[in-house]
């Protein structure tokens, strides 16, 4: 009887054990990798910088080799020109160097018109890596202004009685009240001017749309829907999916959209309900993931279509290192792990374009793969700018977490003072009120365990084995004890 009682519980700790001696041990990522990264990223992206410094008025999209397909930055629809000019603001925040924050002022300055844009949901995604770095790192109030009026523009396209920011113009119809997973990224923009100036409804009206996304988009077991759409009531008309397999499926990116962006919300309010919302898909992801550690364009898709897409595993590697500080250990250790895999593999002869003909940085991204909605797909197996974005971001927080890096280096944008606090609206409240109550950035919250230390790679090993070691003599008498039962 004793051995049937507690084998289960010996069984458990060697494992833990084992698995924690594995997840630190299995990858190679360590400093000296992130700097060769970063040194190639810096390379690719002066390359594309001088080729382009005639015509600061497009930003690069995407390549499937040789040159890159460039999109205008008065583009009303386009939503990946933020991106470019994000990535060179990261360059020039690890060196402070003039030159790139010339480029980078060049290539940020020309959005300036995106500001006023009304027809999308996509002004976060094409301003926060740019205006929003841009004042981050130089404090210029005319980056902040910016930033402020576009979030009164996006603010317009909130819808009070759905409580969600209303996708997109340029799919009504057949979309009425179009709820999609790529927003809660955007969302930042409302969170962010809502501290920094901004009317402090907005606040209220992301964070709304983050609850309405959990509630709906996020299925039982984690995986997501890429579309919900609503009447004008509130009444779900359709769930499914734009850039997927299928609606039932989970597209690989916005499953990554929606690790980012319940992390990046918890980060400004510290609801604890978007905490849970990030670690719920997060554990779909890490589930669903290949031995490589980058995932398929869709999850759910056919042996024969299982393109890989090199951005979703970008952006979840970064999100993953921050949302590993925000939860305690043995979570926070594998989240970490597990971003540092993806980094590992990104940053391979595998997924890294150094001595290809690409101008990107990352290979082997998926745009839109080839579906019912789009037969021919876009940009299938190519260089994203926004992958390219999200790895040199991941880069920068794994190294803002090494020893010996400037206390700022790759941290994410200020969440700032937060808005006057209030009760937070329920997630059917069809009037949030006065904004939620805001918690300041501070340490994980109870019961999440102490922050996790930053030591990673074989170091971590060790302990944890030497753990297990040390409690097998209780255990092996344990066994021998009779039940009392």
């Amino acid at each position: 009887m004793a051995s049937r009682h507690r084998e289960p519980l010996l069984t458990r700790l060697l494992a833990l054990g084992v698995g924690l001696l594995g997840m630190t041990s299995a990858h190679a990522f360590d400093d000296a990798a992130a700097d060769r990264a970063l040194a190639f990223s810096r390379r690719q992206l002066e390359r594309t910088a001088t080729g382009l410094s005639a015509d600061t008025t497009r930003s690069p999209k995407s390549s499937l080799g040789g040159s890159w397909r460039l999109v205008e930055h008065t583009d009303k629809v386009g939503w990946t020109q933020g991106f470019f000019p994000g990535a060179l603001w990261y360059v020039y925040e690890s060196g402070r160097e003039r030159v790139w924050r010339e480029r980078a002022d060049a290539w940020t300055r020309p959005l300036e018109v995106q500001k006023t844009n009304t027809a999308t949901h996509d002004l976060g995604f094409k301003l926060m890596p740019s205006f929003g770095h841009a004042y981050r790192l130089t404090g210029d109030p005319f980056y902040r202004d910016v930033l402020l009026t576009a979030a009164g523009s996006l603010a317009t396209r909130f819808h009070p009685t759905v409580g969600v920011i209303d996708c997109c113009d340029w799919n009504d119809p057949p979309w009425h009240v179009a709820l999609v997973t790529d927003t809660l990224v955007d969302l930042e923009l409302l969170f962010w001017a809502a501290r920094h100036g901004g009317d402090p409804r907005w606040n209220d009206q992301a964070l709304r749309h983050a609850l309405k996304t959990l509630e709906h988009m996020v299925r039982a077991d984690g995986g997501t829907f890429h579309v919900v759409d609503y009447d004008d009531t509130g009444r779900i008309l359709f769930r499914g999916t734009f850039q997927g397999y299928s609606d039932g499926s989970t597209w690989a990116r916005g499953q990554a959209w929606a690790i980012y962006g319940f992390t990046m919300a918890y980060r400004y309010t510290r609801d604890p309900r978007l905490l849970e919302g990030a670690r719920k898909v997060t554990e779909y992801y890490l589930a669903h993931l290949p031995a490589d550690s980058v995932p398929p364009w869709d999850f759910d898709a056919p042996a024969d279509q299982r393109q890989k897409d090199s951005s979703a595993a970008a952006i979840t590697a970064s999100a993953l290192l921050e949302l590993s500080t925000y939860v305690g250990e043995p979570a926070a250790g594998r989240y970490r792990g597990a971003a540092l895999a993806m980094l590992d593999h990104l940053a391979s002869p595998a997924y890294l374009a150094e001595g290809t003909s690409s101008p990107g940085i990352l290979l082997h991204g998926v745009a839109f793969y080839r579906t019912p909605i789009k037969p021919q797909g876009d940009d299938i197996d190519a260089s994203l700018i926004y992958g390219d974005y999200y790895f040199i971001e991941a880069l920068q927080r794994f190294k803002q977490s090494s020893p010996g890096m400037p206390p700022d280096a790759g941290t994410p944008p200020d969440a700032g003072t937060p808005p006057d606090a209030g009760t937070p609206p329920d997630v059917g409240s069809p009037d949030a009120g006065s904004p939620p109550e805001q918690r300041p950035p501070g340490p994980p919250e109870p019961g999440d365990g102490e922050p996790p230390t930053r030591e990673g790679g074989c170091a971590a090993a060790p302990g944890a084995l030497l753990t297990v070691l040390a409690l097998w003599p209780w255990l092996a008498r344990a066994r021998r004890r009779p039940s009392t039962r």
